[in-house]
Formats: C-alpha cells, structure tokens, sequence
C-alpha cells in the first residue's frame, strides 16, 4: 500500500453552537489541514496521484472555508462548525473531486484538522 499525504491552510473565523464558554462566542483561527490517501496501485508513471494535482484539489476546498465565517456556509447551518465537523466536511468535499476520476484507485484514508498546533481533530471512514 501507498499513503501520500499533503498539508494546506486556511484562517477563518466561526462560533460554537451550545457551547457554554468564550468559545460559544465568534473566534478565529489559522487552521491547518493534512490529507492523507493511499492506494495499492500506482498509476502508468509510478505516482498513486500526482502531488500538485492532490493540493490543487484540497485547494479548492480550503477556497471555499479561508477568510470566512464558517458558520455562513450553508453546510455549517445545520452542522456546529467544530474541528471534527470541518474534518469531516473537508473529507466529504475530497471524495467527491476524488471520485470524478473513476480510473483510480485512491482511497481517503484520513483528514486532520489542526486548530491550534496541540488541538487536533480526524475524520476517516472504515
């Protein structure tokens, strides 16, 4: 098996729902996202997925999350805009320009969102 894995940013601001503390109150914070996938496959020239093409994805994702309030978009109006929700947002978003490409064989292993550098939250499917 393959594992690549690729690191982005993004800063945004949101606020927790039923939260009883300052968090519960608009904050924000310089968000760092790590993508990991694998395959057991390597494509024709060696490469599981090429690495530019794996950060353009995560990207387009962090596009839609840097310089916002998170809680305005519309998947975090139903859905508390925590770290293990955006991870999971972040994963959703990656299988889907992931499984465009039916010729691969890529498999999202996990998604980690770092709100600070010692407060960490995963996202993965079995």
């Amino acid at each position: 098996m393959y594992e690549l894995k690729v690191l982005s940013s993004f800063s945004s601001a949101h606020a927790l729902r039923e939260y009883n503390g300052k968090c519960e109150n608009i904050h924000g914070h310089n968000w760092q996202v790590e993508i990991i996938v694998a395959s057991n496959i390597l494509n024709e020239i060696g490469l599981v997925i090429d690495f530019k093409l794996l950060k353009k994805y995560l990207g387009e994702i962090m596009e839609t999350l840097d310089h916002k309030f998170i809680n305005d978009l519309d998947f975090f109006k139903k859905v508390n805009p925590s770290a293990e929700n955006i991870a999971s947002y972040i994963y959703e978003e990656l299988e889907k320009i992931i499984g465009l490409n039916k010729n691969n064989n890529i498999k999202i292993i996990r998604v980690n969102v770092y709100e600070t550098p010692s407060s960490m939250a995963s996202y993965y499917k079995n």
